[in-house]
C-alpha cells in the first residue's frame, strides 16, 4: 500500500510538472532547460561532453531544442565570474544581450526591451545590466598575462564564439573557394592564401569531402610554423604530437624530414595515425613516450635532433573562448602546476637538440609562467637562446591566442 502510494505521488508530480511545461513557452522551456544543465555541471569534463550526455536523456529535443539550450548555456559561461549575486536566469539571460548581435526569438519571448538593443557595442549593452561589467570579472586572471597581451579586449572576447580556421593544402585554394561559393557560405581568405576563417559550426567535412585539400586548424597554431624553417633530410621531432597538426604543418613546408611524433597517449597516436593517412603523410617514427619519466633520456640514446617541436601541455587559457566554462572552473594554483610540468619536459628534451639545432616552444596558454618563465628557465639550463617569436594574439581575428618561439 505504501509503495503504491509513493508511485500514486510520483505520477501526479509528473503530471504536475508536464502540466506546467506545456503552459510555458518553447523559450521559457529552453531557459529553464538551461539552468538545469548550470545548475548539474561541475566542470568534471567537458561542457559539451556533458551537453551531449544531457540531451541523450532528453531525446524528444530536437535540434533546434538542443543548438538553443547549448547556445544560452554557453552564453552563461562566456560571463565568466560576472553578476555571482544575480539568479542564473538572469545571468542567462544577460548572457544572450552581451553574447549575440542581432535580435533573436529568445530574447523577444524573455526580454522584449532588450532585444532590439544586441546590435549595440558592448559598452551599450552593458549599461543596461543590474551588475556593473567589469574585464576582471568576466576574466579573473588578468595579473597573471603574459607581456603584449591587452588584458581588456582579451577578457571581453571572452563573449564571443571564436571562428573556424582550416588550411589549404596542396594549392587547393580556388577548388576550396569555388565549394565554399556552391554552398553560400560567408569566409575569409587570409594573407598568406592557406589560411580560411569560416563561421563556427561550419560543416566543413560536408562541403568539402576531400580531406587532404585541409586541414582544421587555428589560424594561431598555422602561424607557428613561421618559426620552423625546416630542410630536406633533417631530423625533426615532435614531441608532444598529440593529433599531429603540427607535424602535418612541418611536413607540408618539407616533405623530405625525417620525422619522429611521439606522445604518452596511445590512443592519441592511433588518432594520429589515422589523420596522417587521410593527409598523405609518410615516412615518420611514432612512439609512446613519457617525457616526465625518470628513464625517458636513457630510452632515446644518442639521437640528436635539428629540431624538437614542443607543443607542451597547457592551461589552453589562450582557447578559452572555445571553452568558457574553464574560466568558472579553474584554480590559480593549476598554472604553477603546469609550469612545473613544463619545466619537467623542457628539462628532459634540451639536451636531444643537435648543436646549432632550434628548439620551438609552444603553448596555447596566456600566462606568463607558462611561458616568458619557462622560455627563461630553458635558457638558464641550456645554451640555446630564444631568436624570434613570443605572443600570438588571435584575440583580433576571432582566433586562439597562443605563445611560440625558436630558440637555438
Amino acid at each position: 500500500m505504501k509503495q503504491w502510494l509513493c508511485l500514486r505521488f510520483f505520477h501526479l508530480t509528473c503530471t504536475r510538472q508536464t502540466s506546467l511545461s506545456s503552459r510555458m513557452t518553447r523559450w521559457e522551456n529552453y531557459l529553464a532547460s538551461a539552468e538545469k544543465v548550470i545548475g548539474a555541471y561541475t566542470g568534471s569534463l567537458p561542457l559539451h561532453h556533458f551537453l551531449k550526455a544531457f540531451f541523450k536523456e532528453h531525446p524528444y529535443m530536437g535540434g533546434r531544442d538542443r543548438r538553443w539550450i547549448s547556445q544560452l548555456v554557453y552564453h552563461y559561461f562566456r560571463l565568466g565570474q560576472w553578476g555571482k549575486s544575480l539568479s542564473v536566469s538572469e545571468r542567462v539571460i544577460a548572457g544572450a544581450l552581451l553574447c549575440e548581435t542581432a535580435p533573436n526569438d529568445f530574447l523577444a519571448a524573455v526580454k522584449l526591451a532588450w532585444n532590439e538593443l544586441t546590435t549595440l557595442p558592448l559598452a551599450d549593452k552593458a549599461a543596461l545590466l543590474p551588475v556593473a561589467l567589469t574585464p576582471d570579472a568576466v576574466f579573473p586572471f588578468s595579473a597573471e598575462l603574459s607581456a603584449g597581451i591587452d588584458a581588456n579586449t582579451y577578457a571581453y572576447t571572452m563573449l564571443t564564439q571564436p571562428r573556424l580556421f582550416i588550411r589549404v593544402r596542396n594549392h587547393k585554394l580556388d577548388k576550396v573557394r569555388q565549394l565554399l561559393d556552391n554552398a553560400s557560405v560567408a569566409y575569409e581568405v587570409f594573407a598568406n592564401n592557406t589560411t580560411i576563417a569560416l563561421p563556427n559550426g561550419t560543416k566543413i567535412e560536408v562541403i568539402v569531402p576531400e580531406k587532404s585539400w585541409y586541414e582544421v586548424q587555428d589560424a594561431s597554431s598555422q602561424q607557428t610554423g613561421a618559426l620552423f624553417s625546416p630542410a630536406a633530410q633533417q631530423r625533426w621531432w615532435d614531441c608532444c604530437a598529440a593529433s599531429g597538426g603540427k607535424s602535418i604543418l612541418l611536413k607540408d613546408q618539407q616533405p623530405g624530414v625525417q620525422l619522429l611524433v611521439s606522445d604518452v597517449r596511445r590512443s592519441i597516436l592511433e588518432n594520429l595515425q589515422q589523420r596522417f593517412a587521410t593527409a598523405g603523410v609518410k615516412n615518420y617514427e611514432a612512439r609512446v613516450t613519457d617525457l616526465t619519466a625518470e628513464h625517458f633520456p636513457a630510452s632515446m640514446g644518442s639521437r640528436q635532433f635539428d629540431g624538437i617541436i614542443l607543443d607542451a601541455p597547457c592551461s589552453g587559457s589562450g582557447t578559452w573562448g572555445r571553452t568558457p566554462e574553464s574560466i568558472s572552473f579553474f584554480k590559480r594554483e593549476e598554472i604553477q602546476k603546469y609550469q612545473q610540468l613544463q619545466k619537467r619536459i623542457a628539462h628532459n628534451v634540451v639536451p636531444f637538440v643537435k648543436k646549432g639545432g632550434a628548439l620551438i616552444y609552444i603553448t596555447c596558454s596566456v600566462f606568463k609562467q607558462e611561458n616568458e618563465e619557462v622560455v627563461k628557465y630553458i635558457e638558464e639550463i641550456s645554451d640555446l637562446r630564444k631568436q624570434e617569436g613570443g605572443v600570438i594574439a588571435g584575440y583580433d581575428k576571432g582566433a586562439d591566442t597562443m605563445y611560440a618561439v625558436r630558440l637555438s
